[in-house]
């Protein structure tokens, strides 16, 4: 019997590495790997479910299966995580010194269903009392004029939503001060640019983010994999075969990280901010899996749900398969 050929779409991470270069196999998949920027994966994967095999928005995907209309079926691989404090920019000129000035005000965002900005929003409303329906949205394109919704939602009747004027980018408002801040996994380009006029909400996003590990251990998730539905019936072995092969290529990618004879990433201090996360975190600070994981994956299906992006609570038996729920031991 010969292998399943597969087309299978990932970021190009250190994680991901030993399986695209070969140095791990998937059992009875022969890959076809698309590096691609979640930008392209996603729209690609939701609008026209391009690849066998997908890296998928948390929250897109939630949407999904509570639209009835999920193509993909999510195992939990956490292919992104990040502490989205430092996703929240403002303008450092119009008094926005706490989170809690945020009431009020015109916040810009590429779209209201991304991950990191449910996961935003879910920091706002938890540690400082700032409700999604306090903040008036203004939804467009980050750098360039006009964005697309992957998936159409329908939001909260108390959620402001507008649309950024036509032929006008988040960044364009953004330096013209007529929004007054901007939530996203992406930096404005104004920020990059080291506008004086635009900041970070938070300062010190590593000791905010760190208080709030250390307050709820949450690590929040961004983006799982998806394997087309009907695949991973004919091919229930799927799941198993990729879950062992993406726990190894992530192994691997700690290996070498934690190798202090040459730096295997473009930055100096690494060996001592891995220390550093290691104490704070834990030696298995990046887990896949269920296990360890459930107040992580809890909270942003709550948020999700009350934020108006899925009707109901999506569970997580109903997000992961069974055969991912556990796995043997010796």
């Amino acid at each position: 019997m010969s292998n399943l050929k597969l087309s299978i779409a990932i970021g190009d991470y250190d994680r991901n590495r030993a399986l695209m270069d070969g140095r791990v196999q998937i059992d009875g998949v022969d890959p076809i790997f698309m590096a691609l920027s979640p930008e392209e994966m996603f729209f690609r994967a939701f609008r026209h479910q391009d690849f066998d095999i997908s890296e998928v928005s948390f929250a897109s995907q939630v949407v999904s299966i509570s639209q009835g209309t999920s193509k993909y079926q999510a195992l939990p691989i956490f292919l992104s995580r990040a502490f989205r404090h430092s996703a929240i920019y403002i303008r450092t000129d119009k008094g926005i010194d706490s989170p809690e000035k945020l009431k009020g005000r015109k916040i810009g965002i590429a779209e209201y269903q991304l991950s990191a900005n449910v996961w935003a929003r879910a920091i706002l409303e938890d540690e400082y009392g700032v409700m999604p329906s306090d903040i008036t949205w203004v939804r467009g394109g980050m750098n360039s004029a006009g964005r697309p919704e992957k998936i159409k939602v329908k939001l909260p009747d108390d959620v402001k939503m507008e649309l950024a004027p036509e032929g006008r980018s988040l960044n364009d408002l953004l330096i013209a001060g007529e929004i007054d801040g901007f939530i996203g996994p992406r930096s404005p380009q104004c920020f990059d640019d080291q506008n004086p006029s635009i900041g970070r909400l938070f300062g010190n996003s590593v000791d905010a983010a760190s208080n709030y590990w250390r307050k709820t251990g949450i690590f929040p998730i961004m983006h799982l994999l998806g394997v087309r539905r009907e695949l991973l019936k004919d091919h229930p072995f799927l799941a198993g075969a990729l879950m062992k092969a993406f726990n190894a290529s992530k192994k691997a990618a700690e290996t070498l990280l934690a190798d202090t004879s040459a730096t295997k990433v473009t930055m100096p201090f690494v060996e001592d901010h891995l220390l550093e996360a290691k104490r704070l975190m834990g030696e298995n600070f990046w887990s896949y899996g269920i296990e360890g994981n459930e107040a992580t994956l809890n909270t942003f299906l709550d948020h999700h749900n009350r934020q108006g992006l899925s009707s109901r609570k999506v569970t997580i038996e109903e997000l992961f398969p069974k055969n991912t729920l556990e796995s043997y031991s010796l």
